[in-house]
């Protein structure tokens, strides 16, 4: 009878693990935003669908993360028209959403960054950051991160901020139900 309940349990409840930590940095407004994965997790990569919208002419949210194969919403919030933009090599975008209310749907099939603009508003830029990883994290206003679900070993983690770089490679290590955490310093 344990056996056939067992069964039924999600393979991640079992001995996964948990890393938090803190981005600390020269400029603490770009600790804020900044995407944290592991690199080196085995395992398929599972995409995701998410949402960035055009609101009182800004991308919200301003950073998104997602795992290559992910299919990315735009719409526009606002009352006024907008576009989106990129002409970054890991996609290129020229959606006219133009009127309020629309939606645009893309696939990002290729890992790295993608710098949104709008060509209408100058002033808007946001960032879609594509990663090879299921185990990934945006930081919150303090700097904070926490990425669940990690099966058990030895990873690197990696940071991408929209300034800064890490100063040095981090290599956490994830055992059975527990929080590894690490702290990651970022500069020029």
């Amino acid at each position: 009878m344990v056996a056939a309940c067992l069964s039924f349990a999600s393979p991640s409840a079992f001995g996964a693990g948990r890393v938090t930590g803190t981005i600390e940095g020269s400029m603490d407004k770009y600790t804020k935003g900044a995407v944290v994965y592991l690199k080196g997790v085995p395992g398929r990569i599972s995409p995701k669908e998410a949402v960035v919208e055009q609101k009182n002419l800004q991308f919200i949210p301003h950073v998104i993360a997602v795992p290559v194969g992910s299919t990315v919403s735009f719409i526009n919030r606002d009352k006024v028209n907008h576009d989106i933009y990129s002409a970054d090599s890991t996609k290129a975008l020229d959606i006219n959403t133009s009127k309020p209310g629309i939606y645009q749907k893309e696939v990002f099939d290729k890992p790295g960054v993608v710098n949104l603009l709008c060509t209408i508003h100058a002033e808007m830029s946001g960032y879609i950051v594509v990663i090879n990883s299921n185990h990934y994290a945006v930081t919150g206003a303090d700097g904070r991160f926490s990425i669940r679900n990690v099966p058990p070993g030895r990873y690197e983690v990696v940071v991408w901020s929209e300034k800064l770089k890490a100063l040095e490679e981090t290599v956490v290590t994830v055992k059975n139900g527990q929080n590894s955490r690490v702290a990651i310093t970022i500069g020029k």
